[in-house]
């Protein structure tokens, strides 16, 4: 059912009633289809959403962003242990092949006076 508008140089809401210096009580007696409209509207329930909204898109590709870096910050932390186990490994390695071969390392010779 449409509501006739009260002429355009008087209130519509109740919000804008009081910039006018027009109560709501006054507004709703002047005006109670209006009242009644906008009481109607507001207690009906919002229709659900068909998917994301604009608001929703950056906070779920965000959410995605931090999943994705948790992820690369684990294996990255994983790349740098085996890194500094194969430095290790290697280190023993080489050790051991140096004394196989009975050969001396330039930097654990020690000087001669």
């Amino acid at each position: 059912m449409a509501v006739p508008l009260p002429p355009t140089n008087g209130p519509l809401t109740p919000s804008q009633s009081s910039e006018s210096d027009l109560t709501n009580t006054t507004f709703r007696r002047r005006y109670p289809e209006i009242a009644r409209e906008i009481a109607d509207h507001r207690a009906t329930p919002a229709a659900p959403r068909s998917g994301p909204t604009e608001q929703d898109r950056p906070v779920a590709r965000n959410a995605k962003l931090r999943r994705r870096n948790r992820e690369l910050t684990t294996q990255l932390a994983l790349a740098a242990a085996q890194i500094q186990h194969l430095a290790l490994h290697n280190e023993r390695l080489q050790e051991a092949l140096e004394e196989a071969s009975n050969v001396t390392s330039i930097n654990s010779r020690t000087p001669h006076r």
